[in-house]
């Protein structure tokens, strides 16, 4: 696992300028640096070594010396691929999956070494021969990859922080992304908080030549649900996790695994049976997890390493988030994500981690009807939905869940699993630059148009894989990990799994009703049923308790009273959220968690002076 910068440009030369720019994101790779500059092309890379550990230093010049490459990520099947590209004779210098990529390109051309490639990546190949850039990002966008036009010069990178030190980059907010991240809790947008800086999608890759980028789509998500039994099912998720599981071991380093209490990390735990797992858990009351994660290990033979945070090291925690995240990130997992990195760092370099078998397998709570909600949904729509607008501006009341749950279609109500405020709630509370009439339906239409005349559950399913999992817990599971200089690796969230799960019919995933039904039935015939059977809590993480305490509740007082907090929002009106929280009047904290990361981002890179 590895980061890396680079940029085009005919005019900025100055050797220091990529070096000062690569060792901003020195965490993403500490065991050594690389350059490359030639012409107008510089490249810049960090290496955190994972495989061929002695010759495996980037960039990579092909042997043939026509094209460089630089390379964040992992490709599981390169060996594979490595047996095919030695029958043509090419000679290689390195045992690294990075020279099987840069050989491929040259062999089958980007398209069709994209389509042979299996595992998680962003790269950029310079091309000597037809002098263009090439950069992709891989297929569900487990790694990050930023671009941006600065006048008539092209940046790339890993992370949007390396681009401070260009000396033509204008830091400017792009005030279009704060009202939706109050909505979603990340910034949906593909342009980031930094005006004119972009995220490449997944399934997507460029071309850029002449100053100018062509961007094209290599892979989509498509739900194809098949005529296949429930025990044909259960048998083939079994196997197919099996082998993705197998492929994600493959390191020259030990790989350790993080472990919680829910069946995703069990499931991989129970598989890959590593010798040391991770947890962490909160000191308050009912937020400890760990005492799973122990039972489990032991049950394995499993040697398990775990952590309790403290309410002051998750406050001292926000600012570490809001730093490595590069944009404000208010998902509450983010800094228990944060430590439990930093801990498994303590012993390994490389982590296996359950993220993505939730939007694969429907394991949120959202997609599941429960019996008395299958009961009010044959109400006719048109009566749900009158009832809906009698209620969504009247306070809580016994029922008013299920009214507002069903009185929309989910086109129009689910936005994702983290729906913080209202669009009409986020606009009331910013200042007149800050407000916009896009609604998050908005954003999400595109993918709804996709699925229209699929069910609820996969309509829901489909959105989250396009867009929730994609700016939030990819996000936050890079940026947390490479904080502390630690690979994860994500194995339902491989290539060959998606294919699996895209085929299985929604009435196995969703039954009896169990999310993620035919997934915990093939998980128990390897974890305890207790495991299987957990529903879905999501990490907890008490902050909604923490600032009920004077202490912390301070901590967020004095941040919405610094001046320019006061540039983006009614002071009256976020101090009211605050107050009316602490109070115990109404549970806002979610909202303040919103506006309070928002603010620690924005002092750190607009406020304070960003750190060499």
């Amino acid at each position: 696992m590895c980061g890396f910068v680079g940029f085009i440009s005919k005019d900025v030369n100055d050797p220091g300028v990529l070096r000062a720019m690569t060792k901003m994101i020195s965490h993403r790779g500490p065991d050594s640096d690389g350059f490359f500059e030639e012409g107008s092309v510089h490249f810049g890379f960090r290496r955190l070594s994972i495989i061929d550990l002695e010759s495996g230093s980037q960039p990579i010049i092909a042997s043939t010396g026509n094209a460089v490459i630089v390379f964040n990520g992992e490709i599981y099947n390169y060996q594979d691929i490595k047996k095919d590209l030695l029958k043509t004779g090419y000679e290689f210098k390195t045992d690294t999956d990075s020279e099987v990529i840069i050989a491929g390109y040259e062999r089958y051309g980007i398209d069709e070494l994209l389509s042979k490639l299996r595992g998680m990546f962003a790269f950029t190949i310079y091309d000597k021969k037809k002098d263009i850039i090439v950069g992709a990002r891989d297929h569900f966008g487990i790694k990050p990859y930023y671009y941006s036009k600065q006048g008539d010069d092209f940046l790339f990178g890993s992370e949007i922080k390396a681009f401070l030190r260009y000396p033509k980059f204008k830091k400017e907010i792009n005030t279009r992304a704060l009202k939706h991240y109050l909505v979603f809790q990340y910034n949906p947008l593909d342009e980031s908080f930094f005006k004119g800086v972009n995220k490449l999608r997944p399934g997507h890759y460029y071309t850029y030549e002449d100053g100018k980028m062509d961007i094209k789509k290599y892979f989509d998500l498509v739900l194809d649900y098949q005529d296949m039994s429930l025990d044909d099912s259960i048998e083939r998720i079994d196997k197919a996790v099996s082998e993705s599981v197998k492929y994600h071991q493959i390191s020259d380093v030990e790989v350790g695994a993080f472990l919680s209490g829910g069946v995703d990390s069990s499931f991989v735990v129970s598989k890959s049976r590593p010798e040391k797992t991770f947890s962490v858990g909160f000191e308050n009351d009912g937020f400890d997890e760990t005492v799973y994660s122990k039972d489990l290990s032991k049950r394995l033979g499993i040697k398990n390493f775990s952590k309790m945070i403290s309410p002051d090291e998750f406050f001292e925690g926000i600012d570490k988030v809001q730093y490595y995240s590069d944009e404000p990130h208010a998902n509450l997992s983010s800094v228990a994500l944060y430590f439990l990195a930093r801990l498994a760092r303590e012993h390994v370099k490389v982590v296996l981690s359950g993220e993505g078998a939730d939007e694969l397998f429907a394991g949120y709570n959202d997609y599941e009807v429960p019996f008395l909600h299958k009961l009010y949904k044959l109400l006719p729509f048109c009566l749900r939905h009158k009832l809906y607008d009698m209620s969504k501006d009247k306070q809580h009341f016994r029922g008013r869940t299920i009214i507002m749950k069903y009185g929309e279609k989910p086109e129009l109500s689910y936005i994702g699993q983290a729906n913080v405020m209202s669009d009409d709630e986020a606009n009331d509370i910013l200042k007149n630059r800050y407000k916009n009439d896009e609604k998050a339906s908005d954003l999400t239409a595109k993918y709804y148009d996709k699925v229209r005349d699929m069910d609820d559950a996969s309509k829901m399913l489909f959105l989250d894989m396009n867009m929730w999992i994609v700016d939030d817990i990819l996000l936050k599971a890079d940026k947390m990990t490479m904080a502390n200089s630690l690979e994860l690796r994500v194995p339902f969230l491989d290539k060959e799994m998606w294919d699996l799960a895209r085929k299985i019919p929604i009435k196995h995933k969703m039954a009896k009703s169990t999310t993620k039904y035919a997934f915990r039935k093939a998980a128990e015939r390897i974890i305890p049923k207790g495991w299987s059977r957990r529903r879905k809590a999501g990490f907890m993480v008490p902050f909604v308790s923490f600032i009920k305490e004077e202490k912390y509740y301070k901590i967020v007082k004095e941040m919405f009273a610094k001046p320019f907090a006061a540039e983006f929002f009614d002071s009256e009106k976020i101090n009211e959220l605050l107050d009316m929280h602490y109070k115990g009047l109404q549970n806002t904290g979610r909202k303040v968690y919103n506006i309070y990361t928002f603010l620690v981002w924005y002092e750190q890179y607009f406020v304070n002076e960003i750190p060499q």
